[in-house]
């Protein structure tokens, strides 16, 4: 498996991931039952809850699981995320859908053109980026409270930034670390799932940013 079969693997989890989040958030999004039963009595934030677990159980057993759990957890996780991610076919118009995914996948293939090309250790920056994406997280938090539209404004802008370098990094390091999915190919699921979340940070706040709402 040389490189190119690694990215193409990768991307295809990714791509598959995609697929089953778009469709459980769409029927969620149109059975009326299911949007009751998911909004009515706080099941939704055991969905929100149950996203982060299941990042960090599939990244910190990456190296004890076979490609086939590491792969059910992925399908897993990218259901929860559509359970969670049904309420933006509820609150934005089709189009800005359509749109702000179209700008986010220009801008991908950008930053992924980039990050396996470029000669510059991106590692260099990833310790900044992950420091601002905890100080962004305590921001959010905070302004859950206080409810600044402008702050709100202020971290989408600055979260496109972070997740547009974070997609870069990433990609970088599975070219760097190709050899590592050729011996155990769980790594090529916990890849997607990466890259999986850096598209989704920057689809969502981007419709933050550019979405029209429904009226």
């Amino acid at each position: 498996m040389n490189k190119n079969e690694v990215f193409s693997k990768v991307f295809r989890w990714m791509a598959f991931g995609f697929f089953i989040t778009f469709i459980t958030g769409y029927v969620i999004s149109t059975t009326h039952d299911l949007l009751d039963l998911l909004f009515s009595n706080g099941l939704y934030w055991l969905f929100i809850i149950g996203e982060f677990v299941l990042v960090i159980t599939l990244s910190s057993l990456i190296h004890k699981i076979k490609e086939t759990t590491a792969g059910l957890l992925f399908m897993i996780y990218s259901f929860v995320s559509g359970v969670s991610l049904s309420s933006i076919f509820i609150l934005y118009d089709v189009s800005s859908l359509i749109y702000c995914f179209l700008i986010t996948t220009f801008i991908f293939l950008i930053l992924s053109a980039f990050g396996k090309t470029t000669k510059f250790d991106l590692t260099k920056i990833s310790t900044y980026l992950y420091i601002g994406l905890f100080a962004i997280i305590i921001t959010s938090i905070f302004n859950i409270f206080i409810g600044s539209a402008l702050l709100d404004t202020i971290l989408s802008i600055v979260l496109v930034v972070l997740f547009c370098g974070m997609t870069a990094y990433d990609i970088q390091k599975i070219d760097r670390n190709y050899n590592v999915v050729k011996s155990n190919g769980s790594f090529a699921i916990l890849f997607a799932l990466e890259l999986y979340l850096d598209f989704i940070n920057i689809f969502i706040n981007l419709l933050n940013l550019l979405g029209k709402s429904k009226d």
